[in-house]
């Protein structure tokens, strides 16, 4: 993993836990750090693939799956006193005058859905449950009267699925991508109309993403759409993926800065222009870095790291933004990895610094993204289209966007000065890394020819061993035929002093 530009203020693996004597959390916090908050009274079951959104400072958390078995209901947590309680939901026929349409049915055992906030509702898109239908269902939560239905929508209704990712911008939500109840991978762009309930399918040019699902996605000053990560049935994703709402053309940015792994189950939350990724991974080993993306500039970098099986490295779990006291904070929960989780974790980033030049900071700009996007992706600059600004453009004097345009070019000068820097000290890095490996691939070849040296020596000596075995084995038989010989000569010199004595008797005894 790349390590060329770090976003300081957090030190690595950073993560505490704070004392229940901390009522005023969130005025304590240190910045770019993970906190684990200590919440009062009994916990809703650890889970992933929920849902969850942050409305008025309190926490909903709705569905998702434990141990192979899709969840139901729907937990709030008070960010103000840290205590949780479940929400009882009634179904549409048990109140009147709610919204128009809607089933008479309880809220289903559902995963892999996309909860967004409209209103005082939240709003439930697609996930797989055990009565899926063959087109995405949106279904509510009326937050006042606790009441959940089905909303009605016409025109060309996706197909269901799961592992999508939903965005709003305005009154529009995009979808992209997913995975149907046939483990078909999608990659189709689709917007539905929350003022008409209509939907429609983005008819978009150039080349889409590979089919995924369970990618994060987010948009940039309410035209560029951004995905990031995911996983097909064979692979992880790291790849980043634009498409300017405008034109409904695709690009593929190459991102600046740290290089991170493949991962899919992560989640992702954007706040102002930084997108702040967390968790997932690639079912081997679940993601360690906090990442954030400036999407004005395409850089990417790690706000900070956990530990190996820290909850915060899991698959399937959320992150959402909460405003409180006029600060905004990250708050994550749930995820798997190896164990279901249910811990709540907050983090309050450091805010923008205000004199830091923006790329998109006018509709002029705004219109000529595509060819910013094509600038950093390519190191090199390129003409505007002009044409397509005084298209999008309504009344705006063009001096003084061509003066904002000349900013925004000296800002992609220095950022392209910035790129060929570090990419001299990456190649200064990677001829050190070279001139190492041919050292150490010198002292392998070396140690390589004495251990075949090595080899030949204990050949030789099994050799002589056998040799000497065989030798042994004939000085043995050798043993064995002199003794039997010396058997032989002590027998023979017995008898011949027998014979000797008796003819000297028989000497004696004669007349």
């Amino acid at each position: 993993m790349g390590e060329s530009v770090v976003n300081v203020g957090a030190p690595p693996n950073s993560r505490a836990s704070m004392g229940l004597e901390n009522s005023n959390w969130h005025s304590e916090l240190d910045y770019d750090r993970w906190v684990s908050l200590p919440v009062a009274g009994p916990r809703p079951s650890a889970r992933y693939k929920h849902g969850a959104v942050v409305i008025d400072e309190k926490l909903y958390i709705v569905g998702g799956s434990r141990n192979g078995r899709n969840l139901s209901d729907v937990q709030e947590l008070d960010l103000r006193n840290l205590s949780w309680s479940t929400i009882k939901i009634k179904t549409q026929s048990q109140a009147d005058n709610i919204i128009n349409g809607g089933l008479s049915e309880v809220f289903p055992a559902t995963s892999g859905h996309s909860t967004i906030k409209w209103g005082n509702r939240v709003l439930l898109l697609g996930g797989h449950s055990k009565d899926t239908s063959e087109n995405v269902t949106v279904r509510f939560i009326d937050l006042e009267s606790q009441v959940s239905g089905v909303m009605e929508t016409t025109g060309q209704i996706p197909v269901a699925r799961g592992g999508q990712s939903v965005t709003l911008v305005g009154s529009k939500v995009i979808m992209f991508g997913g995975e149907d109840k046939h483990r078909r991978l999608l990659n189709d762009v689709n917007v539905l109309d929350l003022e008409t309930m209509i939907w429609s399918v983005a008819e978009t040019m150039k080349t889409p993403p590979a089919p995924r699902c369970d990618h994060t996605a987010a948009v940039h000053v309410d035209r560029y759409f951004l995905v990031f990560g995911g996983f097909s049935h064979s692979t992880f994703f790291n790849d980043l993926h634009v498409l300017d709402l405008e034109t409904l053309e695709w690009s593929q940015p190459q991102i600046q800065g740290n290089l991170v792994i493949p991962r899919a189950g992560h989640a992702g939350v954007s706040i102002d222009e930084k997108w702040f990724i967390v968790g997932g991974g690639d079912s081997k080993s679940g993601a360690l870095e906090t990442l954030v993306l400036d999407m004005s500039t395409l850089v990417l970098s790690v706000l900070t790291s956990v530990e190996r099986n820290d909850p915060l490295a899991s698959e399937g779990l959320t992150v959402s933004s909460a405003l409180i006291d006029g600060e905004q904070f990250l708050v994550a929960f749930g995820g798997y990895n190896g164990n279901y989780n249910s811990e709540v974790f907050v983090m309050k980033p450091k805010p923008k610094d205000s004199k830091q030049p923006k790329i998109f900071k006018s509709s002029a700009a705004a219109a000529a993204a595509a060819s910013v996007t094509a600038a950093y992706a390519l190191a090199k600059s390129e003409s505007l289209d002009f044409t397509a600004i005084e298209h999008s453009k309504t009344k705006v004097d063009l001096s003084v966007e061509i003066g904002v345009i000349k900013e925004e070019k000296k800002a992609l000068e220095s950022s392209i000065a910035w790129v060929k820097a570090e990419k001299s000290t990456l190649r200064a890095k990677l001829d050190e890394i070279n001139e190492t490996h041919t050292d150490l691939s010198k002292e392998l070849h070396s140690v390589q020819g004495q251990l075949a040296a090595e080899k030949s020596r204990c050949a030789n000596l099994e050799t002589q061993i056998s040799e000497l075995q065989t030798r042994l084995s004939s000085m043995q038989s050798i043993e064995q035929k002199v003794e039997s010989l010396r058997s032989q000569k002590s027998a023979f010199d017995h008898n011949n002093s027998v014979q000797k004595q008796s003819s000297g008797s028989w000497r004696w005894m004669a007349p």
